[in-house]
């Protein structure tokens, strides 16, 4: 039978080793696909290219004048994701690290900045501006908004995790 004290101790090495193992795994996510964008610079360029130059929705007049088809600023905003997502990736290795050292100040701390980054880029950058501001969700080819979709609740379920109450060590002495 467990008591009050025994499950109490469980919860204070459990609910840390799902903090570290969720927040490894997401961590890897965004590193691979930083990576990923990195080493393949041309294959999300031509994505986010299209997006944003709207070539594939619906050409509706009334929503055409948002396109951006300056090949330079098409760019800026390909770089300046794969740079936001490389930071992200290395704050949230980081914050793995303090997991698995037992630092849960420091951990949680950096999880949470690494995991609100990529909840802003795949939520408010992917979901809202190029689904809805650049109609990405018209387009049959060049639309990301599943990905995006499971990217942002993934990160929000591991936010979640990273904050639940357990008790310390001291607590369940």
């Amino acid at each position: 039978m467990t008591t009050p004290t025994s499950r109490a101790s469980q919860a204070s090495r459990v609910l840390p080793l799902a903090a570290t193992l969720l927040t490894g795994t997401v961590a890897l996510y965004t590193v691979l696909v930083a990576l990923g964008n990195i080493t393949d610079f041309g294959t999300n360029q031509q994505f986010v290219r299209h997006v944003l130059a709207m070539d594939t929705t619906f050409k509706d007049d009334d929503l055409m004048w948002r396109a951006v088809t300056s090949k330079g600023l098409q760019d800026a905003a390909y770089v300046a994701i794969i740079a936001w997502e490389t930071v992200a990736g290395l704050v949230l290795v980081a914050g793995t690290w303090f997991w698995a050292r037992r630092d849960f100040v420091r951990a949680r701390a950096l999880s949470t900045y690494g995991l609100l980054m990529l909840m802003l880029l795949f939520g408010a950058g992917f979901i809202a501006i190029g689904g809805e501001w650049f109609a990405m969700w018209q387009s049959d080819t060049w639309n990301g908004l599943d990905a995006a979709t499971r990217a942002f609740l993934f990160s929000g379920i591991v936010l979640i995790v990273d904050h639940l109450p357990f008790p310390t060590d001291e607590q369940t002495a």
